[in-house]
């Protein structure tokens, strides 16, 4: 479909998968907010390792009750939105890093769209 051709800004939230909104795990609270603005599509990336602010090591560890790992979630649209939605989700993280760059979609494809 056109309309997700073109230039577009990714957002990236880098947070840990530790990190709790209202008792759910925060990067499924932002997916679900990602969903309920009509984002045009955001993907979960779980980390194997990471550095963050506070300089600690984290990293996946077998025996570990508890796994803190980074998580990034990425998220793709037009510029108004995504920077409307930076705005409407950062009371949610309490840490974490927020970063927003330039894309430009070549090409989409999804069966609803291309028969």
């Amino acid at each position: 479909m056109k309309r997700y051709l073109g230039k577009k800004k990714i957002i990236r939230i880098y947070i840990d998968n530790q990190d709790k909104f209202e008792g759910k795990p925060l990067w499924e609270e932002i997916l679900k907010r990602v969903k309920e603005y009509g984002l045009a599509g955001a993907t979960v990336f779980k980390g194997v390792a990471g550095i963050g602010a506070h300089s600690e090591v984290r990293s996946f560890n077998v025996w570990a009750l508890a796994q803190e790992l980074p998580i990034i979630i990425e998220i793709i649209d037009d510029e108004d939105k995504i920077l409307k939605f930076i705005d409407k989700i950062d009371y949610m993280i309490k840490e974490g890093l927020t970063t927003v760059s330039d894309t430009e979609v070549i090409r989409y494809k999804h069966k609803k769209f291309n028969g």
